[in-house]
């Protein structure tokens, strides 16, 4: 596993870890490495313990002679295979140059200046800083806007094609001109472009299409990975998209997936095993520009504990296609799979392929730093009913609705859940025990099992609630996999998400969950993309409630253009507990989409509740896409 500390859920994102990993600042770590190695022996003072990061992720830096530290409680300790000296011994090192492991380190140059072995120069991380011109906060350089990056998983190959969607959301927290700097990796981890996009100003809509980036670049067909950086950032640090992959040559294949979530993890869970006429491929995509070595990731049954490791070796930013059935051979759905990533890549997709026809999705966090929550059963009555995880049922004349939890903590070993159902009026449609699901359990419940053949005609949600009434315990960070079919055309979809505590004044830890701000999360802006290439856009918007909230919500939909103007505007009401199928195509005229163009976008906005939303595609085919959206 890499020695790299990533993503902590009580202080957010380790900003170091981008800095180090940044593709930018590894290409001058390699002229660093090379320097030191040219100079003869070197030391290493590490002031604020990042050695084993720094050694993991700065491509070709050899081993220190020596290791030296300013606290005192720290002599001796051992550090990336050295032991740590005291910093008053380094005036008796045979070090050439002492590198110090810090950015803004004039001061400490400054202090080490009369210390330094005789001849000795001194060297710093600033030697490896981003160019100014990419930094958002320039006074600070380990400053959290200054990393806004994610990778997303880029593909024009084969007839299938990708694209991007997202907003220019930073400038409704105060930006002014913001860019993107991009570079696009082909499957080797070879750069097949680097460029830069500037965006429209105001909360407009942006693309990057594999089509017209081929044509720009004129790039031989490629399966890849972009590696996004957000310039001029406000308001965080994070970079939020929708990804849709498409047949762009007739064919028939169509879904969407989220965001990449720029963290590597240690395990990563959630992946379908496959049935026996589908082939499920995980794609895995080395997010450093060190080697992914043979043996560091591995797929294991979930719950079996006996992976399988992947014995060969992936290049830095590389892309490879890996079947699970090559590591785990008979394994079929619904067992589940749990990936053990070492923290070399962010959140992986996979991809199912089944009758000519692929769909992609992505796996889930599995969280190391997560024990069972003992107050869970015993939450106070204002929480009501607490941790929910609503999803959409889609109408069932044509459409059938699965519904799979998936465990996503290594100590979660059961899964004490209910079944609660909903028509789009938020009427009670049935409640069912699920018992008290082992950690390698294979439930995947087909809602026609247990709902009558003419109920919910016209769809409704679902929603997954812990139920203690066999034992067992919960943590909060409850999952599971939707998986959708046309029964018509057999086209599938399928998505995933987690639990939250929804529209309740009461609040318990970091819930109801707020997109800006502290609990409780009560109002809701969500991004809906519009539909492009004779495809329409659609979403399932729920109203969830813990506890009763508003009998109605107070809901807008605002159609917003390619430069983020508001040009129409449709109200929209949705019961508690209840839900809404939206599609845009029937609320505003063609001509206001027509104006809204390609980039246009829907923003859902509501100041009474949180709403609950999933996105998706249709086409002409009986294609379809679905899959959580996001908000800002």
């Amino acid at each position: 596993m890499l020695a790299i500390e990533t993503f902590d859920q009580r202080q957010g994102g380790n900003v170091l870890y981008k800095a180090l990993s940044h593709p930018l600042a590894a290409e001058a770590a390699r002229g660093l490495a090379a320097e030191l190695a040219a100079a003869g022996p070197w030391a290493l003072f590490d002031p604020d313990g990042i050695a084993p990061a720094l050694f993991a992720l700065c491509p070709g830096l050899a081993t220190p002679a020596e290791l030296y530290v300013q606290d005192v409680r720290e002599i001796g300790s051992e550090r990336a295979g050295l032991l740590a000296r005291p910093l008053t011994d380094l005036p008796r090192s045979a070090a050439r140059r002492v590198l110090i492991a810090t950015f803004g380190a004039e001061r400490s140059k400054s202090r080490l200046a009369p210390v330094l072995p005789p001849g000795a120069e001194a060297l710093s991380l600033d030697t490896i800083r981003l160019p100014a011109a990419l930094l958002s906060e320039k006074t600070r350089y380990l400053e959290q806007r200054n990393f806004a990056t994610n990778f997303v998983f880029f593909r024009d190959e084969d007839g299938l094609s990708t694209r991007l969607v997202t907003a220019n959301y930073w400038a409704g927290y105060g930006a002014g001109d913001v860019r993107l700097w991009l570079r696009l990796y082909d499957g080797s981890g070879k750069t097949l472009a680097t460029w830069e996009e500037k965006l429209p100003r105001g909360v407009a809509g942006f693309a990057l299409d594999s089509r017209e980036l081929r044509r720009r670049f004129d790039l031989p067909p490629f399966t890849g990975q972009i590696f996004l950086h957000v310039i001029g950032a406000a308001g965080h640090d994070v970079v939020k998209y929708a990804l849709d992959s498409f047949a762009s040559a007739g064919g028939s294949s169509l879904s969407c997936t989220h965001d990449a979530n720029a963290w590597p993890s240690e395990r990563y869970a959630g992946l379908p095993a496959p049935r026996p006429d589908e082939r499920v491929i995980l794609w895995l995509q080395n997010s450093h520009a060190v080697p992914i070595p043979p043996g560091a990731i591995a797929l294991d049954r979930m719950g079996a504990e006996a992976p399988v490791a992947l014995e060969q070796e992936i290049p830095p930013f590389a892309t490879r296609a890996l079947d699970v059935a090559t590591l785990l051979p008979g394994i079929s759905w619904p067992a589940q799979i749990e990936i053990r990533a070492g923290r070399h890549v962010v959140r992986p997709r996979y991809e199912v392929v089944r009758d000519g026809r692929t769909r992609i999705a992505h796996v889930n966090v599995e969280r190391a730093d997560l024990a069972p929550d003992p107050a869970l059963p015993t939450l106070p009555a204002p929480l009501g009913r607490g941790y929910l995880l609503p999803f959409p049922i889609l109408p069932r004349q044509r459409y059938t609705s699965i519904v799979q939890p998936t465990p996503m903590a290594t100590t979660e070993a059961d899964l004490p859940l209910r079944l609660d159902l909903f028509d789009p009026a938020g009427h009670p449609a049935g409640s069912h025990f699920l018992g008290r699901l082992r950690r390698d359990h294979a439930l995947a419940l087909d809602l026609d099992t247990i709902l009558a053949p003419d109920a919910l005609p016209e769809g409704g949600h679902g929603e997954l609630v812990y139920d203690f009434r066999a034992g067992g315990e919960g943590n909060g960070w409850l999952h599971a996999l939707f998986r959708y079919a046309d029964r018509a055309s057999g086209h599938e979809a399928e998505s995933s998400f987690g639990a939250h505590i929804f529209n309740t004044l009461m609040t318990y830890r970091d819930e109801p969950q707020s997109y800006n701000g502290p609990p409780p999360g009560l109002s809701t802006r969500l991004f809906l993309r519009l539909g492009e290439g004779g495809r329409r856009s659609f979403t399932c918007l729920i109203y969830p409630a813990s506890a009763p909230w508003h009998p109605r919500s107070a809901t807008r939909l605002e159609l917003h253009d390619g430069e983020g103007r508001q040009i129409a505007e449709a109200p929209l009401t949705i019961a508690c507990s209840g839900s809404a199928l939206v599609w845009p195509h029937r609320l505003f005229s063609a001509q206001d989409l027509a104006r809204a163009g390609s980039c246009g976008y829907v923003l859902v906005r509501d100041t009474t509740c949180r709403l609950f939303g999933y996105h998706g595609l249709t086409d002409e085919r009986g294609g379809f896409s679905l899959d959580h959206m996001f908000g800002f």
